[in-house]
């Protein structure tokens, strides 16, 4: 599980799993649970997430986007 923050676009990324996103089902405004092929859950996607109290205290990777070799030598 990988959590990404995108601050220019204030959005949570919380990665479950690989692949690629077919689907997407809001599950309250501004929570998008992104789905596979197959209807299984790979990321939850939060808007707006600096209303989130806790988001100063979470480890977030800094960009979406990166590559895996970026994001592997940033942690």
């Amino acid at each position: 599980m990988r959590i990404k923050y995108s601050k220019e676009a204030d959005i949570l990324l919380i990665s479950l799993r690989e692949g690629k996103p077919a689907d997407s089902i809001d599950l309250k405004e501004g929570v998008i649970l992104h789905l596979d092929d197959n209807g299984l859950p790979l990321e939850i996607e939060i808007l707006d997430a600096a209303k989130l109290s806790m988001i100063d205290e979470i480890s977030v990777s800094p960009a979406f986007g990166r590559k895996q070799e970026e994001r592997t030598a940033a942690m």
